[in-house]
């Protein structure tokens, strides 16, 4: 069968996936609560004949299909979790429950891996085994070591893995990778700066939280440009201060929280050292207590070389115009913990729209944020591409 035969009917799929997508979009699920979409996953996939099989990790889903009698096997990846945000989109399909928001597009992963595993349904050109990984969690919670933890890969063995996410600042029909580091390490720090709280009027009865965590936030803005090697790459940013409910009352804590974004545990490793030489400094020196609650939540997302070039051949081998991505991505993504175990790349799918709106609906988080339906063929047929490279045709 040729490339473009097994690439056409993709289209008939779509538009039951852009009913699909729209119906997910309505309907989001915060992080190991996305019963109902998990449901929805397993009964699509039980209705194409695969084993499946529910609650990996918590509410993880996943579809295996065999063909052949090939022994290699593949893992494809999707997100399925939404944010908890107010959605301001217009759409009929906006959310339904509020404070949740699609704001990332999982709806549209989600929707891609239901519409790939239909097309190799059909078409069977493979060989060999496909796991269709269905992730809960993505967005802050680890689902990812969640599924892992859960025996993931013991059960459903995959030589190698690969996921996709829709990049809006890249055109519809463009992809890009790389190999090594594609998004950033992700830790958060919460510190606690304490004095006894007093006056306003008598200072010196008190040691000043506010004044000292002024003084840290200042120092914690220098570390990256004093600490790590001016060519590597890492950000560290103050995103919360809080502290005081009176004008005429020196507060008794304020609490300081933020993110630091890396590339290599090494970086990592010295940032966090620096910001705790930096609290202990400023308590010594202001006379405040302060405690650190660093987080190491998930690791750089690192591509290997050859499955890198496998997801750009395959990209291009669909018609996308695919390249090497020039640069990592300070966000992150929980895929990383699934590259830590198996070789693997992770894809940047454009989405982007001929035209930005006024509203801001190509970008990612935004409480207007919306997936380009678009973009749905593009990544079934990428997903196909990848389980055939990867195993063999069939």
């Amino acid at each position: 069968m040729s490339l473009s035969e097994r690439a056409a009917p993709v289209a008939d799929l779509l538009p039951d996936l852009v009913a699909l997508r729209r119906d997910l979009h309505a309907h989001p699920e915060l992080a190991f609560e996305e019963r109902r979409t998990a449901g929805i996953v397993a009964q699509s996939l039980r209705l194409l004949g695969l084993q499946v099989y529910e609650g990996i990790g918590g509410t993880g889903v996943v579809g295996t299909l065999r063909c052949g009698s090939g022994q290699a096997s593949v893992g494809l990846r999707a997100d399925m979790d939404a944010l908890p945000m107010v959605e301001l989109g217009q759409q009929p399909h906006a959310s339904r429950n509020p404070g949740k928001h699609h704001g990332c597009g999982h709806d549209g992963h989600t929707s891609m891996l239901i519409g790939a595993a239909r097309q190799l349904a059909r078409t069977r050109a493979f060989d060999g085994t496909v796991h269709f990984i269905f992730q809960p969690a993505e967005e802050g919670k680890g689902g990812a070591r969640r599924m892992i933890e859960d025996g993931l890969f013991e059960r459903f063995p995959c030589d190698s893995v690969y996921a996709l996410h829709n990049w809006p600042d890249l055109p519809l029909g463009r992809a890009q990778t790389r190999a090594g580091p594609i998004m950033a390490a992700a830790d958060r720090f919460d510190i606690a700066v304490c004095g006894r709280g007093g006056h306003a009027a008598q200072p010196h009865h008190t040691p000043d939280a506010i004044l000292a965590a002024s003084q840290l936030v200042a120092q914690l803005n220098t570390i990256v440009a004093r600490r790590i090697d001016p060519g590597e790459s890492a950000v560290l940013s103050v995103t919360r201060i809080e502290g005081g409910h009176s004008h005429n009352v020196l507060p008794a804590e304020v609490q300081i929280t933020g993110t630091v974004r890396s590339f290599d545990v090494a970086s990592q490793d010295r940032i966090e050292a620096a910001l705790r030489a930096a609290c202990a400094g400023v308590a010594l020196a202001s006379g405040t207590e302060i405690a650190v609650n660093y987080l190491r939540y998930y690791p750089a997302t690192v591509n290997t070389p050859a499955e890198a070039a496998l997801a750009l051949e395959a990209a291009r081998a669909t018609g996308l115009e695919a390249d090497m991505a020039p640069r990592a991505a300070f966000t992150s993504e929980d895929f990383a913990f699934m590259l830590q175990k198996k070789p693997g790349a992770y894809l940047w799918l454009g989405q982007g729209r001929a035209e930005p709106g006024p509203d801001g609906e190509r970008a990612l988080h935004h409480p207007c944020y919306d997936f380009n339906d678009d973009a749905l063929p593009l990544g079934v047929r990428w997903f196909c591409e990848v389980a055939a490279r990867a195993l063999g045709r069939a």
